[in-house]
């Protein structure tokens, strides 16, 4: 006797000639925390380059500087004293009208696993 396949395997079927999509349990590698840990390390490491950083924009004659130059978009002068502010991580600094973003970055020499980690501040300083 003959029966058709989807009656032989139901588990594929629905209904008679339509087909559900079987999912097949996936595996995993083991998990292994040592790139984690150092992406914690390095964004705390951030955490305190970055409150460092708030720590001086809160100086109000350097914040006037900085936002000086960057109405008359002198971004070179701006990175500049951004810079000046002692950072042990590179910094990019972007800014329009309305405010200005920092982004912090670890550098591969603070963590064996290259660039894990960012930490962006965005600060309003204008309408």
């Amino acid at each position: 006797m003959y029966f058709p396949y989807y009656l032989m395997h139901p588990v594929l079927t629905a209904q008679p000639g339509y087909m559900i999509n079987v999912q097949f349990p996936r595996t995993y590698p083991p998990v292994d925390t040592k790139i984690f840990e150092s992406s914690i390390k390095s964004f705390r490491l951030l955490m305190e380059q970055g409150s460092l950083l708030l720590d001086r924009l809160s100086n109000v004659s350097f914040a006037h500087k900085i936002m000086t130059f960057a109405q008359q978009g002198k971004k070179a002068e701006v990175d500049q004293l951004i810079q000046s502010t002692g950072l042990k991580v590179p910094v990019t600094t972007k800014f329009t009208p309305s405010g200005v973003e920092l982004i912090l970055t670890a550098k591969g020499s603070q963590t064996t696993f290259g660039n894990c980690c960012t930490l962006t501040i965005n600060l309003k300083w204008g309408q």
